[in-house]
C-alpha cells in the first residue's frame, strides 16, 4: 500500500469515537467563540438569534434558530459575503449541520483576511 492510500483510508474511515462532531449539536458555541476571538461585532436578539459582522463589514454571519423564514427553508446559519470586487454570495447551513463544521467553514473563509 502506498502512502497516499494509507492517508486516504485514515481520512475516509475515522475511528468511531472520533465521529461525535459529525452529529449536529444544535448550538452556536464553536462559531461564536471563533467570532469573538476574531473581534467581530456580535449582537444577540431577544428571540435568541445572533448576528455577527466582520471588522471590515464585508461578512455577515447569522445564527437563526428562532427566525421563521430560516426555519421555513430548513436553515439555521447564514453566511453572506460582499467581496471588495465581484458579486456578493451567500452560503446557508441546515438545521442538522454541526456547529463545528460551520466553524471550520468560517475559519477557512477568514484564514487569509486581515483582522
Amino acid at each position: 500500500m502506498n502512502a497516499s492510500a494509507t492517508l486516504l483510508s485514515a481520512v475516509v474511515r475515522p475511528a468511531v469515537e472520533d465521529r461525535h462532531w459529525l452529529s449536529s449539536d444544535h448550538c452556536a458555541g464553536p462559531v461564536l467563540e471563533l467570532l469573538h476571538a476574531l473581534d467581530w461585532t456580535v449582537v444577540g436578539t431577544p428571540e435568541a438569534n445572533v448576528h455577527a459582522t466582520s471588522p471590515d463589514g464585508r461578512v455577515y454571519i447569522g445564527w437563526l434558530p428562532e427566525d421563521p423564514a430560516a426555519w421555513t427553508r430548513n436553515i439555521v446559519w447564514r453566511v453572506q459575503v460582499q467581496p471588495t470586487e465581484g458579486v456578493s454570495w451567500v452560503q446557508e447551513f441546515g438545521t442538522d449541520t454541526p456547529a463545528k463544521a460551520v466553524a471550520g467553514f468560517v475559519a477557512a473563509l477568514v484564514a487569509h483576511s486581515p483582522r
